[in-house]
């Protein structure tokens, strides 16, 4: 379990050195779906409001472009509160959350081998509820990032200053330009899934559906905070941290990266 935590930590550093130019790496940590060929499909579960669905029918389209993976939208098997993952796929759900100081957050669990087995999305309408963040632009944005990590994508750039890239996986304070993939991000999952796998995580075979509590989470799954996410392994430059990693036991790990609200970071995080 210590080696699994420092290969979270390594990957961590590395993801946030390469993170700032548009022409790096900007795989998040080498983490993958196994698969034994190419394309292949991930199933988004649809766990939203009516609010929500048709942007997570954009963030489909937008990642189906790929030439190496599509996405299918399926009936969610969670609820949106507790967002419980489900083996072999990707659960998208959207709640008014609290104020925990972050628009959205994505989990995945990884086994030992970098093999992605699960993931989650969080959308947090406590604050899409509100005129700032209530736009296309906004929830095109986040929808995009969060299903975007769940794949193996990490950040073209960490600076909610800099230039827009025009594309989804970077931090911005303006996000008009930023609401879907760009050629990097495209070019980037080919290089992620180059390879063939000896075996599969891919494809619905265990749904853990029920209600979580604030201390007892599966693989993949989070709470609404820090508390539950485990230890921090990658900064921006400001010190707030954006991921984190959490030993599951096992030789599993949850791997959370979050969208922090522009200005806000784990003091501002309310709920345990």
């Amino acid at each position: 379990m210590r080696k699994l935590l420092k290969a979270a930590l390594a990957a961590g550093v590395a993801a946030a050195s390469l993170a700032v130019p548009a022409s790096a790496n900007h795989s998040w940590g080498g983490y993958h779906w196994a698969r034994t060929s190419n394309p292949f499909t991930i199933k988004l579960g649809n766990n939203l409001t009516s609010q929500w669905s048709s942007y997570l029918v954009t963030t489909s389209s937008d990642w189906s472009q790929s030439s190496v993976l599509d996405t299918v939208i399926v009936p969610g098997g969670t609820k949106p509160r507790n967002c419980r993952a489900t083996n072999g796929m990707v659960e998208v759900c959207n709640s008014a959350y609290g104020n925990t100081g972050w628009l959205g957050i994505a989990s995945i669990s990884i086994t030992s081998g970098n093999h992605i087995t699960s993931g989650t999305t969080k959308m947090n309408d406590t604050y899409y509820n509100t005129a700032q963040y209530n736009t296309p632009a906004w929830r095109n944005l986040v929808m995009c990032q969060e299903v975007g990590h769940t794949f193996g994508l990490g950040h073209q750039d960490e600076n909610f200053s800099n230039a827009n890239l025009n594309t989804c996986m970077d931090y911005t304070n303006l996000p008009e330009s930023n609401q879907h993939p760009n050629q990097h991000d495209y070019d980037m999952l080919v290089s992620i899934y180059n390879h063939n796998d000896s075996s599969t995580t891919i494809g619905q075979t265990t749904s853990k559906f029920g209600v979580n509590n604030s201390t007892t989470y599966g693989p993949g799954e989070t709470g609404l905070s820090p508390k539950s996410w485990g230890r921090p392994v990658a900064f921006l430059k400001d010190g707030r941290p954006h991921t984190y990693a959490r030993v599951d036991g096992a030789g599993t790990m949850t791997i959370t990266e979050v969208f922090w609200v522009p200005g806000m970071g784990p003091k501002d995080s309310h709920v345990d």
